[in-house]
Parts: C-alpha cells; structure tokens; sequence
C-alpha cells in the first residue's frame, strides 16, 4: 500500500509539477527559515554566537518540519484513514521536482530557440544563484545542464529515498534540510557563519543519493543510447573536482553522458568563482542539450523509484 502511495505521488509531480498558485508546504519552511533567520540575527551579533544560531536555525526547522508532518498525518488518519492517506500523497507529491525541473529548463530551452538572450537569462535567474546578465548563449544552456543534473539528486532521489526510508515525515525533513542549505548555505560573509550547520547537513543528507545518482544517470545514459561507459568512468574521475562533495558526481556523470564540459569560472552576488571543469570537450554544448539532460533526469528519477520500492520490499520481507 505504501509504495502504491508513492507511486501515485510520483505520477502526480510528473503530470502536475508545482503550479504556482498552489499551497506548498516548501514555501511555507522558506517562511519560517526567514522567520528563525531574523528572530536569530536580531539577538546574535558576533561570528561565533551566530554559528550556533545556525545550529539552532537547522534543529528548529528541521525539528518543526518534521513533528508537523507527522501530527498533520496522524490527525488526519485518526480522523478518518482515508485523510490520513491523502494527506501522505499530497504531501509526498510536494516533496518531489521532476516536473518543476523540467519546465524550468523548458523555459530557458524555448527562450534560447527564439533567439531572445536576454530572456533566457531571465528564465535562468529564477532557478539558479550564479549571475546571469552578462552569460551567453552557451553559458546559460550550460548552466541549466549543471542545474538539472545536481538537482537530480536534490530534487527527486534524494527525497525518493529518504522517503522510502522514513516516510513523508522524513522526506518532508530533508527538504527542509536541503530548503536551509539553498537559502543560508553559502560561504559569503552574511552567511559563512549562520548557514555552516545547514551547508554541512546537506552535505551528510545527500551523501548516499549522490552516489546513488551517479550510477542511475549512468545507467539511464545507457538505456537512452548515449555515452553510458564516458558517464560512468568520467563521473567517477571529475567526482570530487567540484565544491560541494556531492554536485560533483551527477554533473560530472552528465557531462561525460553528453560528451561536453561542464563547470569552469562563475560569477556570484558580482565576485568570480574559480571552478574547474568537468567532463571532457569532445563537442560544444548546445541548446539540444538541455533536452537530453531532461530526458536523463526523468529516467533516472524512474530508475529510483524503482530501486527503492523493491530495496523496500526486499528488506521489509527480509525482517519479517
């Protein structure tokens, strides 16, 4: 019954994504991490009072977000069983981004195809933090491949398995831990000291989906008749070439399945950041590739389910 639940929520995201006008629940622990965020800077002033008011920042926004899902759930189920099942399919269907990815990147795909530079830098702004006026064609299609490929991890294996680990409650706590790392964990001197716990428990939460991800891509690069052996050895190679321990392996992986380069000097809140590249140039990166990088996101999201709803199954009949 469970994965059937999950199953549904899936289906769900990918027909339906996140129409803006809709409550979500990921918006609502955005407000409350503002929220925390300014009650905290008003009382903490000097650099180390403000790394523990990130910790503290991280524990009562992941705490919250998960002691509400659970309440909401068992509420709603001693109400009536069929809420409470509901209420876990709405819920698990928020968690998920495969369409919300897609149609960003369709934006930017379709503003790139009209010729139109500055709106697709426009579309690009909205889902990435890197400064985007002055990037060109190239760079911005660039960009949305690196986007697309983390957010892979973040957006859909990543909550897949946590969810299939702990249920919505636990799923609906990693987003906020993932939530708190995109709105405080950068290493600029506003946030360098509030957001280190947030950066560093994204880091920990995303570990193991990470790895996952790099041999799911691969395989999807595979089935989808691309450069599944370049992805798997060149995601493997370029893996800790990136910041962050774990963007690494998923925009490496898709950079090997495309055969372009991605990664290279960015420029953030105006200063440049050094990155170095991933994959190997073996042809220039083109618009058509945002399409293809789409199409490995929703297979290897597929692939996920899938591995996880039998690892479920397998393990739930191995104890029992």
């Amino acid at each position: 019954m469970t994965t059937l639940l999950y199953g549904l929520s899936f289906l769900l995201d990918l027909m339906l994504g996140d129409p803006p006008h809709w409550p979500h629940p990921i918006r609502w622990i955005g407000q409350l991490i503002c929220l925390l965020q300014n009650w905290l800077r008003r009382h903490c002033h000097s650099e180390r009072a403000l790394y523990g008011a990130g910790a503290l920042l991280w524990v009562a926004t992941v705490g919250i977000t998960y002691l509400v899902t659970w309440g909401l759930i068992a509420l709603l189920t001693a109400i009536h069983p069929w809420l409470g099942l509901a209420a876990t399919v709405w819920l698990t269907y928020t968690i998920l981004a495969a369409r919300c990815l897609r149609d960003a990147a369709m934006a930017v795909y379709r503003a790139l195809q009209s010729g139109s530079i500055e709106e697709s830098r426009r579309q690009l702004s909205y889902i990435v933090g890197r400064d985007t006026a002055s990037l060109d064609s190239t760079q911005v299609g660039r960009a949305v491949v690196e986007t697309v490929a983390e957010n892979t991890v973040d957006g859909v294996i990543a909550p897949l398995f946590w969810l299939f680990i702990g249920g919505a409650p636990l799923a609906m706590a990693y987003k906020a831990v993932n939530t708190l790392d995109s709105m405080v964990g950068y290493r600029n001197e506003k946030y360098r000291a509030i957001g280190c716990v947030s950066a560093r428990m994204d880091d920990l939460a995303n570990l193991i989906p990470a790895r996952l991800g790099w041999l799911l891509l691969s395989l999807a690069a595979a089935l989808l008749g691309l450069r599944g052996r370049s992805a798997l050895c060149l995601g493997w190679r370029d893996r800790y070439q990136h910041k962050s321990p774990n963007s690494g392996w998923s925009e490496a992986t898709v950079a090997g399945a495309l055969g372009v380069r991605l990664g290279g000097p960015s420029y953030y809140f105006g200063a440049l950041v050094e990155k170095p590249w991933l994959g190997e140039e073996e042809r220039p990166l083109a618009p058509a590739d945002i399409l293809t990088t789409v199409r490995l996101m929703y297979l290897s999201s597929m692939l996920a389910f899938c591995l996880f709803a039998v690892a479920a199954f397998v393990f739930k009949e191995f104890v029992v």
